[in-house]
C-alpha cells in the first residue's frame, strides 16, 4: 500500500469520527441498554485506534534504533528516544508513549522476546488492546532457569484467548497468578525482581503542583507503612495508648485541621529534611536541603509583587519569600530588569559554582526545544567555542545543555547563537538547508515573567 493510500484511509476514519455527534443530549436521550452498546462500541473505536498509533510507534522505535546513532529518525530530529519523539509529535504524555512503543515493538520486530509472539499476533489481527497486551507482558515477566520461554508461551496464548472478556487490571492479575502457578520455586527470584523493581520517580504536574510515584517491594512497603500508620493512625481508627505521651499525641493529630493526606505529606517531608540533615553521605553536597529563592531586586527592595523557587512554575507570595528566607537552608538569588548576573571573562574555562547557579536561574534546566531535564542534569555549554571560536566563560556565553543536547550540539552540527538577549538554535543543512533560526525559550517561569514586565 502506497503512503498517500494510508493517510487517506486514516483521514477517512478521522473525518467518520467527526462526523459522530458531540451534544450530551444526543446521548440523554437514548434508552440504557443503547447507551451500554454504544459504551461498547467506543471501547471498539479506542481500541483500533490505539493499536495502530501502536504499530505506528514501533516502525517509529525501529528507524530509531540505537545501533543507527545519529542517523537514526528519533536522533536525527534532535530527540533523545523514540518515545520522546512520539510524545512530542502525538502529544500524549510520556507512558502513553513508552507503552505505544513497547507493544509495537511486540509486532514483527526480531528484538520481540519469541514468548510473547502470541501477543504481538494478537495485537495485529486486532483481538487485543495495547492495554491488555501490556498487562500480560508485565504479569508473565521473563523466563527463567525454572520458568521457560514455551511455558510463558502456552501462558500467552491462554491469557490473549480470555482476555476480550475482563477488563486489562484483572488481566494482570490472571497473568501474575499463571506466573505463580509455573514458578511456585522461583520465591527467592521473584523477590529479586520486585526489588529491583522499586523506584522512586518526580515529576511536575502542569497545574505547578508536583508528584512523587513511588514503587516499593514488600521490604521496603512495611518500612514506609509503619512510619505512615504511625504519622495518621489516630485518624483512621487506629489504637490508643495509656502512655500519656501518646495520648497527648494522639489527641493533637485528632485536632490538627489537616486532613490525612495533608498530615501524612507534611510528616514525610520533615522526616526527609531532619534525615538530611542528620546523614548527608548519600547525597551530592551536605545538609539538608537548600532552596533558591528568585526574585526581582525592585521587588524585594520595595516588598511588594513576588518570586519563585528555582525549578517551579508557580509564583510565591513576597510574604512566602520572606518566611522561607528566614531559614537557613535558602540562597536568595536577584535579578536587574534586563536578567543580568555575573560575568568572569577568559580567565577560566569552567563555569564557577556561582556562575552555574546563575545559569540554572536564568535557563531554568536544558534550553533544547521541548528537553524537561532540570538544572541539576545539565551541563554549561559554550555558545562560542572556548578552543574554536575564543569564547569566554561569561553568562552570555554560556547556556544550560543536557549532555543528550550537549553531545547533539557538538557532534551533529548544531549551532547556537546569542542575539539581542535571545539564543536561537541554528540546525545543520541536513536538517534544515535555510538554517533557519529556532528561538531557545528559557524554562524558567521567573526569569520570564521578569522580562516581559
Amino acid at each position: 500500500m502506497t503512503a498517500s493510500a494510508l493517510l487517506a484511509q486514516h483521514d477517512a476514519v478521522v473525518a467518520a469520527l467527526a462526523a459522530v455527534p458531540d451534544d450530551p443530549t444526543v446521548y440523554s436521550a437514548i434508552d440504557d441498554e443503547s447507551l451500554l452498546t454504544l459504551a461498547r462500541i467506543a471501547a471498539r473505536q479506542q481500541q483500533l485506534v490505539t493499536t495502530n498509533a501502536a504499530l505506528i510507534a514501533g516502525e517509529i522505535a525501529r528507524r530509531s534504533a540505537p545501533q543507527l546513532g545519529s542517523t537514526g529518525l528519533a536522533q536525527r530530529l534532535g530527540h533523545r528516544t523514540p518515545q520522546e519523539l512520539v510524545r512530542v509529535t502525538t502529544g500524549s504524555t510520556k507512558r502513553e508513549a513508552t507503552t505505544a512503543v513497547r507493544v509495537g515493538q511486540l509486532v514483527g520486530s526480531p528484538e520481540s522476546p519469541p514468548w510473547l509472539a502470541p501477543v504481538g499476533g494478537a495485537v495485529i489481527d486486532r483481538e487485543l488492546s495495547v492495554a491488555h497486551a501490556e498487562a500480560i507482558r508485565n504479569g508473565l515477566g521473563e523466563p527463567t532457569i525454572d520458568v521457560s520461554v514455551e511455558m510463558l508461551r502456552e501462558a500467552a496464548a491462554s491469557l490473549c484467548a480470555i482476555a476480550p472478556s475482563i477488563d486489562a487490571d484483572r488481566l494482570y492479575q490472571l497473568a501474575r497468578q499463571h506466573r505463580d502457578a509455573i514458578d511456585e520455586a522461583g520465591i527467592a527470584d521473584r523477590e529479586r525482581r520486585q526489588r529491583a523493581q522499586r523506584s522512586l520517580r518526580f515529576r511536575k504536574l502542569s497545574d505547578g503542583m508536583s508528584q512523587l510515584n513511588w514503587t516499593l517491594d514488600p521490604e521496603s512497603a512495611a518500612i514506609v507503612g509503619e512510619l505512615f500508620d504511625r504519622a495518621t493512625s489516630p485518624r483512621r481508627g487506629g489504637p490508643r495508648f495509656v502512655n500519656p505521651d501518646d495520648v497527648a499525641t494522639s489527641e493533637a493529630v485528632l485536632g490538627d485541621d489537616r486532613t490525612t493526606e495533608q498530615l501524612a505529606s507534611d510528616v514525610f517531608i520533615e522526616l526527609l529534611r531532619q534525615g538530611a540533615h542528620a546523614d548527608s553521605s548519600q547525597l551530592l553536597g551536605t545538609g539538608a536541603p537548600v532552596l533558591r529563592v528568585l526574585i526581582a531586586g525592585k521587588a524585594a527592595d520595595a516588598r511588594d509583587g513576588h518570586g519563585h523557587i528555582e525549578g517551579q512554575s508557580s509564583p510565591i507570595s513576597i510574604e512566602t519569600v520572606e518566611r522561607i528566607a528566614c531559614g537557613a537552608t535558602v540562597e536568595p538569588i536577584e535579578f536587574d530588569d534586563t536578567g543580568g548576573v555575573i560575568n568572569l571573562g577568559r580567565e577560566q574555562r569552567l563555569y564557577s559554582r556561582r556562575q552555574r547557579i546563575a545559569l540554572a536561574a536564568r535557563d531554568g534546566g536544558c534550553m533544547w526545544g521541548d528537553c524537561e531535564r532540570p538544572p541539576s542534569w545539565c551541563e554549561a555549554h559554550h555558545t562560542k567555542f572556548w578552543a574554536r571560536d575564543g569564547g569566554s566563560t561569561d553568562l552570555d556565553d554560556g547556556i544550560l545543555l543536557c549532555r543528550y543536547h550537549h553531545l547533539l550540539a557538538h557532534n551533529n552540527g548544531w549551532e547556537i547563537v546569542h542575539k539581542d538577549g535571545v539564543y536561537y538554535l541554528i540546525p545543520p543543512r541536513d536538517i534544515d538547508p535555510q538554517q533557519r533560526a529556532i528561538p531557545m525559550r528559557t524554562k524558567s517561569a521567573a526569569l520570564r515573567e521578569l522580562l516581559s514586565v
